[in-house]
């Protein structure tokens, strides 16, 4: 059941990871640009923090999964730190880009603070996760990137979220406000779980 979870966890992943590439091929008017005013679309700044949100978050996102596994670290220790440092600079400049974003978000002021706390989040967690093993807490260390890594994955969950709440409220606006809260928090008490099970195991005596 484990296997299976991860496994999904993985496909899902790098399909939404691989996101980005969408741009490249598909017309801006067929894509979620199309939503926004001609003003934002005509400010370089805004434009710029789009871009390297979605590059960079779907860096993250497409190699964050491979770092978890203690057979991998093991083994692989140093691709594992470079994996880690990538990951590490792809969600700073991703997520600080989301917070400027969020400000913009759809849906008025309930929705850009859910956007922005999610940014937040995923910024301090992250940079908390590097503070953590520039000290060599691995312990800690572990629990906050799996943290971060639950905000990385709201990615994810965003886009299960909100055809799901579109069908149950039939209401697009109301929808996306849901979503810009559902798609992190739940994943984060997940996290809790995790690293609560992680801990647990860890204090058993061998």
């Amino acid at each position: 059941m484990k296997k299976t979870l991860f496994l999904v966890l993985c496909v899902f992943a790098l399909m939404i990871g691989a996101y980005p590439l969408m741009y490249a091929f598909v017309e801006p008017k067929n894509t979620f640009l199309s939503s926004k005013s001609p003003e934002l679309l005509t400010s370089m700044i805004w434009k710029t923090a789009f871009f390297s949100h979605i590059i960079f978050g779907g860096i993250s996102l497409f190699i964050g999964w491979r770092q978890f596994g203690n057979k991998f670290r093991q083994r692989y220790l140093r691709l594992h730190r470079i994996i880690g440092w990538i990951y590490a600079t792809s969600v700073f400049i991703s997520s600080l880009s989301s917070i400027y974003l969020g400000i913009f978000a759809n849906g008025g002021f309930t929705t850009s603070l859910g956007f922005v706390f999610l940014g937040i989040a995923w910024f301090a967690t992250t940079l908390y996760a590097v503070i953590c093993i520039r000290k060599g807490n691995f312990t800690l260390h572990r629990k906050m990137m799996t943290y971060s890594y639950a905000c990385t994955f709201a990615a994810v969950t965003l886009r299960l979220w909100d055809p799901l709440l579109i069908k149950i409220t039939e209401n697009p606006e109301l929808s996306y406000t849901l979503v810009s809260w559902l798609c992190w928090i739940p994943n984060l008490c997940f996290a809790y779980l995790i690293n609560k099970k992680n801990n647990d195991t860890d204090m058993q005596p061998e």
